[in-house]
């Protein structure tokens, strides 16, 4: 009897809390939101803050050890140094020409996918547009490695035109990444031009308008937050990136090999180097804030 007693008081205390939950939806929300609330205050924000406060300390030139001391001299190194400079430059640089190529290529593909092929066969090539995903970054980056290398595939389809391939720098390193990213171009792509109503393209049609103005006046501006979110994701990988450029970029140098080099050497330099691609980043995310993209992501 004790033992039915205190089952049915447990019911009961859980009927009460359900109903309780039930009637407080925000306290609902609260509850379901606290774990990745804290996972992203704690671990996320938290990392980057101690990123940013070790910006500040100094290295001792004798140890190399870590000098808990407020300073500014890092910062003044990244902007009066010309390597530095220029580093950072040519990331920003690999990181825009990427954009603008996944760009040019996704929309394209994109607009197959979702206008021109057979309704059956588009998941068949969303499908395929995913696949490189599963495939492994350092296999993917190897794979283009030998075809750009010297005697690879790209010597050999170029030889009968009198050309050779681009070997490995900074065109091989703009080459990859667009190879890499382009799938997160493609996607938003394919889901803006996939809603967008074919009345309007008829209507364009009926007064008169060729494919070109079509493109200009109805088509750019209704996927251009949709282009804008997929630049987030090309141009934030692309500017973080340090494992391609070792690979296939030669003697390139992009602002995550600097900071990689610079970890067991310098860690406030590190640290100070890799607040600019953040400080970037932000920067590009409130540049495009007025378009939309944000609520497309």
């Amino acid at each position: 009897m004790a033992s039915e007693a205190t089952t049915a008081a447990r019911t009961s205390g859980v009927r009460r809390l359900a109903g309780a939950l039930h009637r407080r939806p925000r306290l609902r929300l609260a509850l379901l939101l606290t774990a990745p609330l804290l996972w992203l205050i704690v671990l996320y924000l938290g990392s980057l803050a101690v990123l940013f406060a070790s910006a500040f300390w100094t290295t001792d030139s004798f140890t190399s050890q870590v000098v808990k001391v407020w300073s500014t001299d890092n910062f003044h190194q990244l902007v009066t140094t010309p390597v530095f400079r220029e580093v950072i430059v040519r990331s920003v640089g690999v990181a825009l020409a990427v954009t603008v190529l996944c760009a040019l290529i996704a929309f394209p593909v994109a607009f197959y996918t979702a206008r021109v092929a057979p309704p059956r066969r588009r998941p068949l090539l969303v499908v395929a547009i995913l696949t490189p995903l599963w495939a492994s970054y350092l296999v993917k980056v190897y794979a283009w490695r030998l075809i750009l290398s010297r005697g690879g595939l790209a010597d050999w389809l170029l030889a009968p035109l009198g050309l050779g391939g681009p070997g490995f720098g900074l065109p091989a390193t703009v080459l990859t990444l667009t190879y890499l990213w382009l799938p997160y171009m493609i996607l938003p792509l394919h889901t803006a031009l996939e809603q967008l109503p074919a009345q309007l393209l008829d209507a364009s049609a009926d007064l008169g308008a060729r494919a070109g103005r079509t493109f200009r006046s109805v088509v750019l501006p209704m996927v251009l937050p949709s282009v804008a979110a997929g630049s987030v994701f090309t141009f934030s990988l692309s500017l973080g990136d340090y494992i391609t450029v070792q690979i296939v970029g030669g003697k390139t140098q992009l602002i995550g090999n600097l900071v990689y080099s610079n970890i067991e050497l310098n860690l406030p330099m590190a640290a100070a180097l890799g607040t600019v691609p953040v400080l970037v980043i932000v920067l590009y995310l409130l540049a495009i804030r007025r378009t939309g993209a944000l609520s497309s992501l």
